[in-house]
């Protein structure tokens, strides 16, 4: 079995380490004549218009951030209305902007470098304004397609060797990574991307999916075959990344299992030519699952991922208390943008606290049992926050303390781990993502690669709305992998670098 060769995702997560010398050496330039189409396009299936609303939901933003709503019975049924807001909200166009290349769409989500690599469909039962069927999600004209009709919700729980949560869910959103539409502009390095980009909409879709009532849980665990099968993938060129069960149905469970024939819809090309790169293909093969025991096997077995503990010089962190009122979740995804400019000023230490907890609470997903663990260890470097001296620290989610590593201001080093760029060293705090790869491979194999990026996506995610929440700015950053564990060691010695964010107050505000 490839997914217990660690060798396979150790090679890849070598082989895309950014350096001070890689970046400036790697003479990759930008076709703009040959940049991707930024939707997937079926131009022979028609449209199925989805309801638009411009009712605000109730639903406090940190609330929905980092609640979970449980798979049980009392749910509603998702009707097609329910579908439409966390498609949206999620995935949905919610800015336009016109400029001399043509017209730019802003998601719902942050990508990185605005790629929109992520593509999301649809498996359900007969709901409510919507037949049962497997459909495709189209941001550009806010519809659905469908691709199949029939209930096929049996394949995708077959697939997970019954999961819980999917046995017993009337909707499924499968999310899928197109190769092409981020690796035009950074190459192989897209598969970290596709873990990044799809926890920043997964972190989205499970807050509109709390907004409107409905559990949603992050599954990982199955077999890709029969999942990128029902949905006609390619998968040279684009493969399904998870699945994510909507809601809770009374009644009998999904266990019919039906037979698939192959799809043949026509679809448009991204570009006028693509550039393969096999280091991305071999890497998802190398982590993919071919059997049900394989699959059932990601749920079960050992936790072997351990919290840190504090040793010392530990702050105690103070979150804003759930009972202060924040704006509503869909109005903070609307908001919401990546912050391209930080003015040098001051945040609050409750607002550094409250962006650290409702960001790592609540994260429902097969890979981190027990509720609450976490792949990622998370350091930070804070150049301005009140009542918190200058330095690194590094974050003890099970004490609630950030335990100061160095004390000292390090503006100029976070800007040069941020790939020498202002935006880190001009932020009042950055958080950078660590994990022990080891364990996580020694527990998952090559798929916990993937389940490693996700989760950091998610959480990065999480952050991005609990700071627009919060009135302050936040952006998603890349970096020098190697130069990161090294600026944190001795006490990270052994992780490796997996994600970088950066808070603080934007520029002329």
């Amino acid at each position: 079995m490839k997914n217990r060769d660690n060798s396979i995702a150790w090679n890849y997560h070598d082989a895309t380490k950014h350096s001070y010398w890689s970046v400036r050496s790697s003479g990759h330039g930008l076709d703009w004549d040959n940049r991707p189409f930024p939707f997937k396009v079926y131009p022979d299936l028609e449209p199925i218009p989805l309801p638009q609303s411009t009712e605000p939901l109730s639903h406090e933003a940190l609330s929905a951030i980092s609640s979970v709503i449980a798979p049980t019975a009392g749910q509603p049924l998702p009707d097609l209305s329910a579908l439409a807001r966390i498609l949206y909200l999620s995935a949905g166009i919610t800015r336009r902007r016109n400029h001399s290349g043509g017209e730019f769409f802003f998601r719902a989500a942050s990508h990185t470098g605005a790629m929109y690599a992520i593509e999301l469909y649809l498996v359900c039962r007969d709901l409510p304004g919507l037949e049962a069927g497997v459909y495709h999600f189209g941001p550009g004209d806010f519809a659905l397609r469908k691709l199949r009709s029939g209930d096929l919700r049996g394949v995708l729980v077959r697939a997970t060797a019954a999961e819980p949560a999917m046995v017993l869910s009337p909707a499924i959103i499968v999310s899928t990574g197109t190769y092409w539409r981020n690796a035009w502009k950074y190459q192989a390095r897209t598969y970290r991307h596709f873990g990044w980009d799809g926890g920043t909409l997964l972190a989205n879709l499970l807050a509109a999916a709390t907004a409107v009532g409905l559990s949603a849980r992050v599954v990982l665990g199955f077999v890709d075959a029969p999942v990128n099968g029902l949905l006609g993938l390619d998968t040279s060129r684009e493969v399904a990344l998870s699945l994510v069960p909507l809601g809770y149905q009374e009644g009998l469970p999904t266990d019919h299992v039906p037979t698939v024939e192959p799809l043949t819809h026509a679809t448009l090309a991204y570009s006028k030519s693509e550039v393969d790169y096999p280091l991305l293909r071999e890497m998802h093969e190398a982590s993919s699952l071919i059997s049900e025991p394989e699959a059932q096997d990601w749920r079960s077995g050992p936790n072997t991922i351990r919290p840190l503990k504090p040793a010392a010089d530990f702050v105690p962190l103070s979150p804003i208390p759930d009972a202060a009122p924040s704006d509503s979740i869909d109005r903070v995804i609307i908001r919401r943008g990546s912050t391209r400019q930080f003015a040098r000023k001051a945040i609050a230490l409750n607002q550094l606290s409250s962006i650290l907890y409702h960001a790592t609470q609540g994260i429902p997903a097969d890979f981190l049992d027990p509720p609450g663990n976490l792949l990622n260890d998370l350091y930070l470097i804070v150049h301005a926050v009140e009542d918190l001296s200058a330095g690194a620290y590094v974050l003890h989610r099970d004490s609630w303390v950030l335990e100061q590593l160095e004390a000292g201001q390090f503006r100029r080093e976070a800007g040069h781990l941020g790939l020498d760029q202002e935006l880190p060293a001009d932020a009042s705090a950055t958080v950078f993502f660590l994990a022990n790869l080891n364990p996580i491979l020694e527990r998952f194999g090559n798929r916990g690669y993937r389940a490693v990026q996700l989760e950091a996506g998610i959480i990065g995610g999480k952050m991005y709305l609990a700071a627009y929440a919060l009135g302050i700015g936040a952006t998603g950053l890349t970096f020098y992998d190697d130069e990161v564990t090294e600026f944190f060691s001795p006490h990270a010695a052994g992780k490796s670098a997996i994600f970088l964010m950066a808070f603080g107050r934007p520029a002329g505000k």
